[in-house]
């Protein structure tokens, strides 16, 4: 293929052809040189040690103009070049470039056939190494849960015995190594709980339990459970009024997750001082979110890379776990999960940056569709 980009490139006047070469073969070139603008009259010359019968008849019946054997005649060389650019070409009978066009095309079906099944062998083994992939997620997650809930319940022990011992000897030693405790395990757990979740995407396990859902009422939550961190980093926030917009039909827990992925994508990739704006409006049987930030924003080149699974933007050198700290790391499963949880709604998420733009203020905009009923075609209008 690089031979090929080459001529494509140079444009030569003649071309010495090896046909014996790995992978695509000479006279795998030359047809499909021949298939290009340009290169119907150019001479291509087969350079070949194997006199065996038919390779030379083979090698014209592909395109070639002339065939030539190594090892080269350096006395002959120069004045057989000469010939084929003044327009030599060596020819073959009408029967005989019939049946070596023949043998020439089971040749090449042949190779398409082996091709195919490398292809295909090769395709079969990624599904499985994908499919383990999953497998090993979703076991390292599940065994991951046994441990962390007995921890857990600990921590409530804990914590009982802390405000018992508060009570009796004013004691307030315990409370804040308890809060620490807690605080560290219910992250854990949300950690856990997206991996299981991104398992489950890959899978197509991903189950929903359908009921009312009402968008502003969850959005309304998420931004309380961070307002702390907003205030901390002077974050200017607003938000429409949500109360207008349809009650829609999904699962209520998995697009409080998905939600809660985006607009904390927004809050971790705003610097302080910045801004976040979320507004949503009704559709024809569906309703549109848009979570916009004046954040460092996304170059196009990852705009679609963002929802794939573990992709982190820039270099992992200088991660940080933190969900609210201006570019604080993750997992990379964040807006994967988001994408799969809107997906299995029959919804759909983008992203629009402007980081290659001249206006620094503008940063990245989500945008979320999602039916009001659910196994309803979605008009985008």
């Amino acid at each position: 293929s690089s031979g090929i980009a080459l001529a494509k490139q140079e444009h030569p006047r003649l071309i010495l052809m090896d046909i014996n070469l790995p992978g695509m073969d000479g006279k795998e070139i030359t047809t499909r040189l021949r298939s290009l603008p340009g290169f119907n009259r150019t001479p291509i010359v087969a350079l070949t040690a194997n006199i065996s019968p038919g390779h030379r008849e083979q090698a014209l019946a592909a395109g070639c103009t002339g065939f030539m054997t190594k090892p080269i005649d350096v006395q002959q060389f120069p004045s057989q070049v000469a010939d084929f650019l003044e327009g030599h070409e060596e020819q073959l009978d009408v029967s005989e470039k019939s049946e070596h066009l023949e043998l020439y095309a089971q040749h090449l079906v042949t190779r398409l056939e082996n091709k195919i099944e490398e292809l295909e062998t090769a395709n079969r083994r990624l599904r499985e190494l994908d499919q383990m992939k999953s497998d090993f997620i979703a076991l390292v997650s599940h065994e991951l849960r046994t441990p962390l809930t007995l921890v857990s319940g600990y921590t409530f022990l804990l914590n009982e015995k802390a405000r018992e011992a508060r009570d009796v000897h004013n004691y307030d030693g315990f409370t804040p190594v308890v809060s620490g405790l807690d605080k560290g395990i219910n992250r854990l757990g949300e950690v856990i709980n997206e991996i299981i979740n991104v398992a489950r995407i890959a899978s197509g396990t991903l189950e929903l339990a359908v009921g009312p859902v009402r968008l502003g009422e969850l959005v309304d939550e998420i931004l309380r459970h961070s307002d702390e961190a907003v205030k901390m980093r002077n974050l200017n926030l607003t938000i429409e009024d949500l109360t207008g917009l349809p009650v829609i039909e999904g699962d209520g827990p998995q697009l409080r997750t998905a939600l809660e992925n985006v607009i904390g994508n927004a809050i971790k990739y705003t610097p302080d001082g910045g801004w976040i704006k979320i507004k949503a409006r009704s559709l024809v049987n569906a309703v549109s979110l848009t979570v916009a930030d004046s954040g460092v924003g996304i170059p196009e080149s990852e705009q679609k890379r963002i929802f794939e699974q573990f992709h982190i933007l820039g270099s992992i050198k200088n991660h940080s776990t933190s969900k609210s700290n201006f570019q604080g790391g993750g997992l990379g499963l964040g807006l994967p999960v988001a994408k799969g949880i809107i997906e299995a709604h029959g919804g759909r998420i983008w992203v629009h940056s402007e980081k290659d733009k001249d206006e620094p203020d503008l940063g990245s905009a989500f945008h979320i569709l999602l039916p009001v009923k659910q196994n309803r075609p979605v008009d985008r209008r």
